[in-house]
């Protein structure tokens, strides 16, 4: 009975004392962990949307190594045409051309690889998974 005599009946999920039935903790067990599981995918979709950008960014510049790699070669073969035609100064044109872009494609390249290999997997998510896991487990320990 309260200050004005009324009885207060109990809440629903709660026994005759206050306490929570089993069903509702384990009801509440399994919506605690499909929101975990939401929020874990929420977390995946944004790390690996990070990921695409930076391999974006990447493979620009690996794909600016290999233009510039494709046209050095062609430069290099069309030299070498000069040089066995006629020797004129125009070869040594050509060749020291040729040679200037295969400098600029391994250097583009090489950003490009760098670039790539500081990608790294979506870490903070595998680290909260293996927290939510540890926490399940402890959870039914209890």
């Amino acid at each position: 009975m309260d200050a004005w005599g009324r009885t207060s009946a109990p809440h629903a999920g709660e026994d005759l004392d206050g306490q929570r039935s089993i069903g509702d903790i384990l009801r509440g067990i399994s919506h605690g962990i499909q929101e975990i599981v939401r929020f874990e995918i929420k977390l995946a979709k944004i790390e690996v949307q990070d990921s695409a950008s930076k391999m974006k960014a990447s493979s620009v510049f690996l794909a600016s190594g290999a233009i510039l790699g494709i046209f050095a070669l062609g430069f290099i073969f069309l030299a070498a045409m000069f040089a066995l035609a006629i020797v004129l100064p125009a070869w040594l044109a050509a060749l020291i051309l040729g040679v200037l872009l295969l400098i600029g494609a391994a250097a583009a390249m090489s950003v490009g690889r760098a670039r790539l290999k500081a990608i790294r997997a979506p870490e903070l998510t595998m680290q909260t998974v293996k927290e939510d896991v540890e926490w399940m487990k402890e959870q039914a320990r209890s």
